[in-house]
């Protein structure tokens, strides 16, 4: 038993070193529109790389969805942006809370040269959240929504 918690160890840093682009936790609201449906919806950004992203949602979307995304960051006093659009490449649904709660891993399909540049300076930590809402309140407002 020892030795398959090794392998699984093993396995975990092996799955970890794959990645050309790390993965950094980030807490932080977004906005996204379907191609298929203009209506804006809300969501959380609960980690990215330069490549991706994963989303935190109320929303059921299947796989191979489109997405035009916003993701609100803060700079001073003020909010920034930066916006992305991304394809849905694998999905997780958790229906242990009241309302359907989903999560989504996004791969970026298209990002202008001055939003790439915002995202590197959000992952790069060149931002204040501690003046962004935590991810337990703008959790609350979703299940509010529900």
């Amino acid at each position: 038993m020892h030795i398959k918690s090794e392998e699984t160890m093993e396995s975990l840093i092996h799955f970890e070193e794959r990645r050309k682009y790390p993965r950094f936790l980030i807490d932080l609201p977004l906005e996204y529109r379907m191609s298929s449906n203009h209506n804006a919806h809300g969501g959380i950004v609960l980690n990215a790389s330069e490549t991706g992203l994963l989303l935190y949602s109320t929303e059921d979307m299947p796989v191979g969805t489109k997405l035009k995304i916003t993701v609100l960051f803060p700079k001073g006093y003020e909010l920034a942006n930066f916006e992305v659009i991304g394809d849905i490449i694998w999905k997780n649904s958790d229906r242990n809370k009241g309302c359907g709660t989903y999560q989504y891993g996004l791969k970026f399909i298209e990002i202008s040269q001055e939003d790439h540049w915002k995202l590197r300076q959000v992952l790069n930590g060149r931002f204040n959240p501690e003046e962004m809402p935590t991810l337990n309140e703008v959790l609350t407002l979703m299940e509010m929504e529900c």
